[in-house]
């Protein structure tokens, strides 16, 4: 009972949730801006209309010209030139129609995306983690497209039914109130398409939903990957996006197999309005006669009638996805915006409410365990939290260095920058101060956490604001690089010394130097007084003063981003042919064979009315029999019946043949990519992965796109070549001009594909950079705020979308090229159907007259969809290509070989380095240049040296993340390149520099394979010191936990990384800079764990704090790749040497030094 109010009060909170922004103001506005534009298009669009009923009215001229002798030729002639003539008219009218249409659309999409940008910058954080970036991200990339689309077609609106008024209207002329029966089958057909729609756009949301589940899991895998690879989880990854993927493809089968049956409702709709009209028309009364001209001028107007019956149904589920889009900006534009009265800029009150001491020009140090509110209280400084009272009165500029650095993907350069202006000799001396020049000659390939961090310091320190606010910059350092920045810029003698500076740190030994400490205990400032004071006071302070404090650090690129290359060559024959393997040869020749039988039945069935309108004559002045009545409305009947259930039969076999290429195409590159190596990762944007996984890019399209084009395309030929050879049957003189015309169709079409598919390129390489800023925006949104850059993000972000828009515009013009060639082309084959027939009017029964020349009305707009399709067909067959590249990149060594270790490996936990090298690329230097070692079972090995020096390099090797470039290395006296990576992995342990988390349940992080009884995971729990922490979550083990694990604190996350660890039980275990950005308090917890749990273990320290490595047997020192020193801590002290001079660094002068 009380899980269903539960429930209940949950659907009433998320009911009020939605309703809690304004409504219905967007498309208003929209209209409201655009509506002189709109009025003009409609103008055109209505002149297009009415021109396009005169050409039926030509048409029945020509056939009574052609049964009644006694008219003069030239009339014919004129009849001719005038049908060539309105046609002509009706393109202009149309492109320039089209053209402005698809402007306003271009324009609509540019205004959405600038005003979603706009509100992203000031937007209040609560609304902000409502979505998470891809959502965000999806508004400009999904829902601004979608509005654009519509945009394109919504004169449709009224023009669809003035053009079934006026059809209507002419039919009744023709044929009476027979109409009235045809009539009465199309309404028929309104409500159960309207049904079909509103089925479809429930699974299109489903769809949408595990569309949106799948790339938020993708993603996540692409940004922890390295620990993916570290911990062997490939396999229980691929399986969690597989079902994900499995529901999205039987939404799509169902989705598939409704648009069979609407197809096949659609397919037989004209045939079944045309039958019923005839049928009514010939029984109504016995006068009734179907001669040629009634049935080719009505059949004219059915073909005119076709275009709107098709479009409207379109029209209204794009409209119905276009509301949810609409929904969903206006959700996020009509958001809580950051309240700008927190935050006040008023001379006249002190600095800093609630720190009276503090006074310009001091550095005030901000310390409290985890979750005390440290961060908090910059975010709050910051107006970024949620008010509840009171406010904050800051005097002066701001800058802000966050515990998280967040660099752009540019230059060094335009990090440090940030918009200002370059001063060369400030530019050197901020280098200098930040400790920035040594690691650029070391490592220009890319960047470790430590150096992201001392690019955030440099920032702020190049950008001279009055106030600094560091939220524990100094944590991801090293010991020495820490001492140099706090000397050389934060301390009382730095680059900063005149500024008032707050420091959020873990680092004791600068607390020493600081005017003023602030503590903070469960969000409430506890004690405030200087170094001095409060040591002696006793208080929660002087906790602090035991332990020591932390470093983090994590490898990513720094590096100015590219343009994908572009491609000039087409597309390659081999690419279509991949798609329809997958699709299945079986089922390829069967959708053809039945949308070949399917045209082969709508030409007979023109043919029969062809001849039936010759019994006009026959009988003429006598009765009708009404057993020839009867056969012919049912053969013509029977053919319209026939063609529905072809175009349902193709269609089905469509949806099957599609959705198990998909399913082939998307295993194969999930596969591939999980088995790439890390190198591609680092050097690989994981945007551009993540784009052939996405939503609007390539498996999107292999999804739903192609399928689509094909089908469109197999019809549109099959119809081109139906009329063509209707005409040809009627006046053969006919084929001396398809020739000449083909060629000119052909030479158009290619010219045309070449250009149009270089733009289309060019607009999706120039549309990557605008999601990739807004993403990059909105995951640095509080720097950008923090240092007032709004303005010039926005200027940044219009210049992105100008540079699209520069390839968009003349895609559009191309297309109105195109469209004007081809309908002339068009044209010209209506006018030489009509010429041909005046020439021949001796020999030709009028019905084939009526028949060739309605058909040619028709193949303007097939032979303008047949190459819009080609053109569509090979931008969107550019997809397979693409998914292709990713199934062939070179993987990693396979993940299991026939060489097994034994089950109990390793046992000892030796390893041994045998003139060990290591580079990262092939083109770049060695990283480890030669390591030779042995560590025996049990030892606790620490592992020093400065940026740089390989430590890291040393860990990816034992996990093989990197092949060795020579040399080998023994565990327990296996060759580990002999063995499988799994095998390998799954052996040895390590708690990575990043805790990773992933979105899923707390017990999907620690065991995601299922393996481990809850019994050992609530074991693990307790000894990671979070038990208590997990017992008081509602739902325990399944706790669900946020992308990247957003809702767990940095030392939660990293305790949880150390349960992950104790769960292995295996022999060797690498600690990688595992208590980065920890506290003191988590950092002993962390300690004293491991020294109980692993005792028995051969563990590998990587650390910066050469305090967690006093107690080790030996310690490694590393400088430039090789070992330069070797042997207990004790002596390295004695000796004098790299190690000694770090600890004096430190402040270390004996192992058991506890300095401060």
């Amino acid at each position: 009972m009380g899980d269903k109010t539960n429930k209940k009060n949950k659907k009433k909170s998320k009911d009020e949730e939605e309703m809690d922004f304004p409504r219905s103001w967007l498309v208003k506005s929209l209209a409201k801006t655009y509506k002189w534009q709109l009025l003009e298009s409609a103008f055109f669009k209505l002149l297009q209309d009415l021109l396009g009923f005169v050409s039926p009215q030509l048409l029945k001229l020509m056939i009574s010209f052609t049964q009644d002798m006694s008219i003069h030729t030239w009339m014919g002639y004129m009849y001719a030139i005038l049908l060539m003539v309105v046609a002509f008219f009706q393109s202009v009218f149309l492109q320039q129609y089209f053209q402005r249409c698809f402007v306003i659309g271009m324009q609509v999409r540019t205004a959405l995306t600038t005003a979603v940008y706009k509100k992203a910058l000031v937007v209040s954080n609560d609304t902000r983690k409502q979505s998470t970036v891809g959502e965000t991200v999806n508004l400009i990339s999904a829902d601004a497209q979608r509005f654009s689309d519509v945009t394109n077609f919504i004169h449709l609106l009224w023009s669809c039914p003035l053009q079934i008024i006026l059809a209507i209207f002419f039919l009744w002329l023709e044929l009476g109130p027979a109409v009235l029966a045809g009539l009465g089958v199309m309404l028929l057909m309104i409500p159960i398409n309207a049904l079909l729609a509103t089925k479809s756009r429930g699974f299109q949301v489903e769809n949408m939903k595990f569309k949106d589940k799948r790339l938020k899991l993708m993603n996540e895998i692409l940004n922890g990957i390295k620990v993916i690879k570290l911990y062997a989880w490939e396999s229980s990854f691929a399986a969690q996006i597989q079902g994900i993927r499995e529901k999205e493809l039987k939404v799509m089968h169902k989705f598939a197999y409704l648009s069979s049956v609407s197809l096949f409702i659609f397919s037989c709709a004209p045939a079944l309005v045309s039958l019923a009209t005839f049928a009514v028309f010939v029984s109504a009364s016995n006068e009734n006669n179907l001669d040629a001209e009634k049935a080719f001028t009505s059949i004219s107007l059915f073909n005119i009638l076709r275009f709107p019956l098709a479009m409207l149904p379109q029209l209204i589920s794009a409209l119905v996805q276009t509301t949810v889009s609409n929904k969903r900006l206006e959700k996020f534009l009509g958001g809580d915006e950051l309240d700008s009265t927190t935050v006040r800029h008023d001379s006249n009150i002190g600095r800093f409410r609630g720190y009276p001491h503090n006074v310009p020009g001091s550095l005030v140090a901000v310390v409290g365990a985890v979750g005390s509110g440290k961060s908090s209280l910059i975010s709050a400084l910051l107006g970024e939290m949620h008010n509840l009272k009171g406010y904050i009165n800051i005097q002066g500029s701001l800058a802000y260095v966050p515990q998280q650095a967040w660099i752009q993907n540019a230059t060094l350069k335009d990090n440090i920058l940030f918009g200002s202006q370059l001063e060369e000799k400030r530019y050197q001396m901020v280098l200098n101060a930040c400790a920035l020049r040594a690691d650029l000659e070391l490592l220009p390939a890319g960047i470790d956490g430590g150096q992201k961090q001392r690019v955030s310091l440099a920032r702020a320190t190049y950008s001279s604001a009055d106030i600094y606010l560091l939220d524990d910059p100094l944590s991801a350092v090293d010991p020495h690089v820490g001492k140099h920045l706090f000397d050389k810029v934060v301390g009382p003698h730095g680059l900063l010394k005149n500024k008032t500076r707050v420091l959020v740190t873990h680092g004791v030994n600068f607390l020493p130097y600081v005017d003023e400490i602030v503590v903070l205990t469960d969000g409430k400032v506890s004690e405030v007084g200087s170094y001095q004071s409060l040591q002696n006071s006793g208080g929660a302070f002087s906790e602090f003063l035991n332990t020591y404090a932390k470093e983090e650090s994590s490898k990513a690129e720094l590096g100015i981003s590219l343009l994908l290359p572009a491609f000039t060559f087409m597309v390659k024959f081999s690419v279509y042919m991949q798609y329809l393997r997958s699709v299945g040869w079986g089922y390829f020749i069967s959708i053809f064979l039945a949308y070949f039988i399917q045209n082969v039945a709508f030409i007979g069935q023109n043919l029969w009315l062809s001849d039936w309108t010759n019994d006009s004559i026959k009988y003429f002045n006598t009765t009708y029999p009404p057993s020839v009545q009867d056969m012919r409305v049912g053969v013509f009947g029977g053919l319209g019946l026939a063609q529905g259930l072809l175009m349902f039969v193709g269609t089905l076999l469509m949806a099957n043949g599609s959705i198990s290429a998909s399913r082939i195409l998307h295993s194969r590159l999930l596969d591939n990519v999980l088995r790439v190596p890390m190198v591609f990762f680092d050097t690989t944007p994981s945007g551009r992965i993540l784009n052939r996984f996405a939503k609007v890019c390539d498996i999107f399209t292999v999804d739903e796109a192609i399928p689509m084009s094909i089908r469109s395309w197999l019809l549109c030929f099959l119809g081109v070549i139906g009329t063509l050879f209707i005409i040809c049957l009627a006046t053969p003189l006919f084929v001396a001009v398809v020739i000449p015309l083909a060629v000119v169709y052909y030479f158009v079409q290619r010219f045309y594909l070449a250009t149009s598919r270089q733009l289309r390129r060019l607009d999706s390489v120039s549309r990557s950079p605008i999601y990739s800023h807004f993403g990059e925006t909105v995951t640095g949104l509080s720097v950008i705020r923090a240092y007032g850059h709004q303005e010039r993000f926005l200027r940044h972000n219009e210049a992105t979308i100008n540079e699209n828009l520069k390839s968009f515009y003349p895609w559009i013009v191309s297309n109105r090229w195109l469209a004007m060639r081809l309908e002339f082309l068009g044209n010209l084959v209506v006018f030489f159907a009509a010429l041909f027939a005046v020439l021949s009017r001796e020999s030709l029964e009028s019905g084939m007259v009526g028949l060739s020349i309605s058909y040619a009305l028709n193949v303007t707009q097939t032979l303008n969809w047949l190459v819009r399709m080609n053109a569509e067909l090979e931008t969107n067959i550019v997809a397979v290509e693409r998914v292709n590249e990713y199934t062939k990149i070179e993987n990693e060594a396979p993940w299991i070989t026939d060489t097994h270790p034994a089950d109990s490996w390793p046992d000892s936990g030796k390893i041994c380095f045998e003139n060990f090298k290591l580079r990262y690329r092939p083109e770049l230097d060695l990283v480890l240049r030669g390591i030779t070692c042995d560590i025996g079972s049990m030892e606790k090995i620490g592992i020093v040296g400065r940026t740089g020096a390989g430590k890291s390099s040393l860990t990816n090797c034992l996990f093989r993340i990197i092949e060795a470039a020579e040399g080998c290395i023994f565990i327990d006296g296996v060759d580990i390149a002999t063995l499988g990576l799994h095998d390998l992995r799954n052996r040895l342990t390590i708690i990575p520099q990043d805790p990773v988390l992933f979105s899923g349940t707390l017990r999907m992080n620690l065991d995601p394979f299922e393996k481990v009884s809850d019994e050992e995971l609530w074991q693990v729990l307790e000894l990671s010191h979070l038990k208590d922490f997990v017992t008081e979550l509602h739902e325990g083990l399944y706790h669900e936990i946020t992308e990247g694990g957003e809702n767990l604190s940095v030392g939660q996350r990293q305790l949880l990384c150390l349960a992950r660890a104790l769960l292995r039980k295996s022999r060797i275990l690498i600690l990688d800079e595992a208590t980065a950005a920890v506290d003191l308090e988590t950092d002993d917890l962390i300690q004293s764990t491991i020294r109980k749990q692993f005792s028995h273990c051969t563990v590998l320290t990587i650390a910066h704090r050469l305090h967690t490595i006093l107690d080790s047997s030996r310690v490694m020192v590393l400088d430039a790749g090789r070992i330069v020193e070797f042997d207990s801590p004790s002596a390295l002290l004695q000796k004098q040497g790299h190690f000694c001079a770090m600890a004096k660094d430190a402040g270390i002068s004996s192992v058991d030094s506890t300095a401060l």
